[in-house]
């Protein structure tokens, strides 16, 4: 090569690396959204609230770019308590942004919070839903697209254009009297849900005349569907009228490309699919059916050319025997990662694999139904989760999980000998590799949720699980992604690399499981305080539940009950040394026997010399008293 050749190479080469190696322009992108209940949308023609989000049902879109930060101010206008998840964003080092009721307090009635969160080192289709109180089975759900960076090269031309698919199963019910059904205290049923949505909208040609969902396209033209089940309980197969979808996405993973006729989508889960306009100009038919229930429930859209003259027409394209386990099997473990592309880094995805690996540790965990107390319950490995009133990961940071959950209580390989209620937390070694059995009990399909990371969806299999399934694994390019089915009577298997320290929610997409508990959450930690290992709590964190002792010698079992408010500044030097009881950072209005603290957290130090009466006056008997440190939080 001449040295003029040499200069211009070494100059090209010089570029790209600065490309690759410079700050990410990173957008900052801000929303204001108002949640409120709207009663007029009527999406199956019945007279029940509605969540939408600045009037919208679905939400509107969060089109955001790989590394860019997200800020959602929410503004609860329900009469509820609400929090957002948002759904495979892996909220890398930072799990005070996950939106569950393990890592956040409720924004309250009338409040509004800021999430911040940024959607770092993630590519693909996810989508965001309201987490607590059963508020997902009455919408204000959304969808999520985190585009590739320019430099970054996508594994398929670029579309003409792309069109968010939001389609799941929907209750003609209010959402508050189908949450009291499943609970079983009515001595009732819970109901069936009757109906598919797509887009928040019923099906071509319904019978109470609502509206029906539409896409247009050019002939000739290919376009990329973003298609997540963002339903309670129904697994759907999606196909189009006399067109072939190309598989090529994830929820956040590129596949290697592979054409169907139509497409199973589990509860909680996304996929893109390329479709080219290939067909005369007319209108086609889309239908999402129920498929692995005994119910048949079909979701009908209208895929309509430009130009097109001609209502679609014909019988509705036919999928798969609902009841063809072995076809959907089939399909999922055709479903391969494509090594060769980039994603969020322009190293190959396949740079990442589980060849090798060396497990740290292994989940084996059950679902199962259980009726106690007169209420139903949902299992894993026979413990149903309580939820406490504290938040664990706000628990972890002020007090080690002290007095709101006990680490490691419950077994993560075997069945709990009796059904029981609890806050399973489990730990998960801090960057070890973690192997995760997914076993369902039921008749019906189960679908399961890590947030925090994506997993490599290694095995499916029927019966009970046993080492000698790993001989079944596929290792060499297992699909990543967030959520797995679990078929009925099978097990589902999965391989997770635990580098994201934080606390993590691990869940039942199925919506009644998770409400009547079947979750846990996976503790992953790391010892090194620095904020490069896990991002501290925001500036704005909430606080709520019970007061949390949080250390020193001989905590007290019950907290003080002064008769009169508390006087900020009584901790001077002088109270102090003339052995008075002594409180700082106090408001001088706050009045500890009220149930709710309304600002921001507390601390109480003082000394114990025995029952609490008038804290005011109480003095220390003796310099060495047992000192403590306690923690109030707004709340309950």
């Amino acid at each position: 090569m001449s040295r003029v050749g040499l200069q211009q190479y070494f100059v090209a080469i010089s570029f790209l690396l600065s490309l690759l190696s410079s700050p990410t322009q990173a957008a900052n992108i801000f929303f204001d959204w108002h949640i409120s209940f709207d009663r007029t949308i009527k999406p199956v023609g019945k007279d029940q609230p509605v969540i939408t989000i600045n009037g919208m049902f679905p939400g509107p879109l969060i089109n955001s770019t790989t590394n860019d930060e997200i800020y959602v101010n929410i503004f609860n206008n329900l009469d509820e308590p609400f929090l957002m998840t948002w759904n495979g964003i892996e909220q890398r080092l930072n799990s005070w942004q996950d939106g569950v009721s393990g890592t956040n307090c409720p924004i309250l009635p009338g409040k509004n919070w800021t999430y911040a969160f940024q959607v770092k080192d993630q590519i693909g289709s996810f989508f965001y839903f309201p987490s607590i109180n059963f508020h997902k089975a009455a919408g204000g759900f959304g969808p999520i697209r985190v585009n590739n960076r320019q430099v970054i090269h996508v594994p398929f031309d670029k579309p003409e254009g792309e069109f968010d698919l939001l389609i799941g199963d929907w209750d003609s019910l209010p959402f508050q009297l189908t949450r009291t059904l499943i609970t079983g205290i009515a001595g009732i049923g819970p109901p069936t849900h009757e109906h598919m949505l797509i887009n928040g909208k019923g099906p071509y040609n319904n019978s109470w005349g609502g509206q029906h969902e539409s896409i247009e396209v050019e002939l000739g033209k290919t376009y990329r569907l973003r298609i997540s089940n963002v339903g309670s309980e129904v697994s759907f197969n999606l196909r189009i009228q006399n067109h072939q979808m190309i598989l090529v996405e994830t929820e956040g993973s590129y596949t290697q490309k592979i054409t169907f006729d139509s497409l199973d989508v589990h509860v909680g889960q996304s996929y893109s699919v390329l479709v080219t306009a290939n067909q005369p100009v007319s209108d086609y038919f889309i239908v999402a059916a129920s498929t692995h229930t005994g119910r048949d429930i079909t979701g009908v859209a209208v895929l309509k050319y430009k130009d097109s003259t001609t209502q679609p027409s014909g019988p509705l394209p036919v999928g798969p025997p609902p009841s063809d386990k072995d076809f959907s099997v089939s399909q999922a473990k055709s479903i391969r990662w494509n090594m060769t592309a980039g994603a969020a880094r322009p190293n190959p995805q396949g740079t990442f694999n589980v060849t090798n690996v060396t497990l740290s540790q292994t989940f084996i965990l059950h679902s199962s139904y259980a009726r106690k107390d007169r209420r139903n319950h949902f299992t894993v490995n026979n413990v149903y989760y309580f939820t406490p009133s504290t938040p664990l990961k706000l628990a972890d940071y002020l007090a080690n999980g002290t007095g709101v959950y006990q680490l490691d209580k419950f077994p993560v390989n075997s069945v709990n000998a009796e059904v029981i209620q609890g806050t399973f937390v489990a730990s998960g070694v801090h960057k070890g590799w973690a192997e995760i059995v997914f076993f369902n009990e039921f008749d019906e399909m189960n679908s399961w949720h890590l947030d925090g990371f994506g997993f490599y969806v290694v095995g499916f299999g029927d019966g009970e699980w046993s080492s000698a399934a790993r001989e079944t694994y596929n290792l060499f390019d297992p699909v990543v992604r967030s959520t797995i089915q679990v078929y009925p009577g099978g097990w589902s298997a999965v391989y997770v690399y635990l580098d994201n320290p934080g606390m993590w929610n691990l869940r039942s997409q199925i919506l009644k499981n998770w409400y009547l508990g079947q979750e846990l959450y996976v503790r992953v930690y790391d010892a090194d305080p620095s904020p490069a290992k896990e991002r501290p709590p925001p500036g704005n964190l909430l606080h709520c539940g019970k007061p949390v002792i949080t250390g020193g010698r001989n905590p007290p079992e019950t907290m003080p009950n002064p008769t009169e408010p508390l006087v900020s500044g009584a901790c001077s030097g002088a109270n102090i040394s003339a052995g008075l009881w002594c409180v700082d950072n106090l408001v001088p209005t706050y009045n500890l026997r009220r149930k709710h603290f309304r600002r921001s957290f507390r601390r109480i130090t003082g000394a114990l010399p025995g029952l609490f009466a008038d804290v005011k006056n109480m003095r220390i008997p003796a310099p060495n008293a047992p000192v403590f440190t306690v923690v109030l939080c707004d709340g309950n």
